[in-house]
């Protein structure tokens, strides 16, 4: 699936790629939902479909991700709501596997993330996942989202790397779509980003459902 001799840079996506997007899932369609039926005394389909309606309305854009834009949309403390279920933070499976043998190949490693920074900062503290990887940025330092082509110019300057020998995995098929865009070579999707949901149909790129499907990688020889 992947010439790793021609991978110099791997770019990695986080919630979805290399952890489970369940607690995302859960969090934004159950919990959040209940917590803001309590504060509220709403109904919960009432409050649910409130929260869904205004998700579908800011998919794709930095908002979407934004805690600090929920928190004031919703008048509450988003971020420490996330808190309350971090027991569900966890690694995909055999993600921990592929990072040790990426940190071994002597590749630079870097995740990319939509991620609010309050919520990477959870998901870092229960993982430990920045001890894997050379480092991490997540877009809202940049103003602009991973589905939004002018990102990725944007990241490079930041972050040089070569688009012809970079890899970049990633579940949001937008934010593969833009990297193609701009040039990235090497793409794969993520078949089950979310352990307790089928399988995402359609993926125009490759598609893993487990991190060995990308193994053995191997230290990289001279590109000539």
């Amino acid at each position: 699936m992947i010439d790793w001799n021609q991978i110099r840079t791997v770019l990695l996506d986080m919630d979805g790629t290399l952890l489970d997007l369940h607690y995302d899932t859960y969090f934004w369609l159950t919990h959040l939902p209940t917590r803001y039926a309590e504060v509220r005394g709403l109904p919960h389909e009432k409050a649910r479909d409130e929260i869904h309606r205004t998700i579908q309305g800011l998919r794709g854009s930095l908002d979407w991700y934004c805690l600090d834009y929920w928190s004031n949309r919703l008048d509450m403390d988003v971020g420490a709501l996330k808190s309350e279920v971090q027991e569900r933070i966890g690694f995909r499976a055999g993600a921990q596997h592929f990072l040790r043998e990426l940190r071994d190949s002597h590749r630079r490693v870097v995740i990319v993330t939509n991620a609010h920074q309050t919520g990477l900062d959870l998901k870092i503290h229960r993982t430990g996942l920045d001890q894997w990887v050379d480092t991490i940025h997540t877009t809202h330092s940049f103003g602009r989202p991973k589905e939004d082509p002018a990102f990725w110019p944007e990241l490079q300057a930041q972050e040089p790397f070569e688009p012809e020998q970079s890899l970049l995995i990633d579940d949001n098929h937008a934010a593969l779509r833009a990297a193609e865009t701009f040039g990235i070579r090497h793409l794969v999707s993520v078949r089950t980003p979310d352990s307790q949901q089928p399988p995402i149909p359609g993926a125009h790129w490759p598609a893993v459902e487990h991190f060995d499907e990308l193994l053995p990688i191997g230290t990289p020889e001279p590109l000539y």
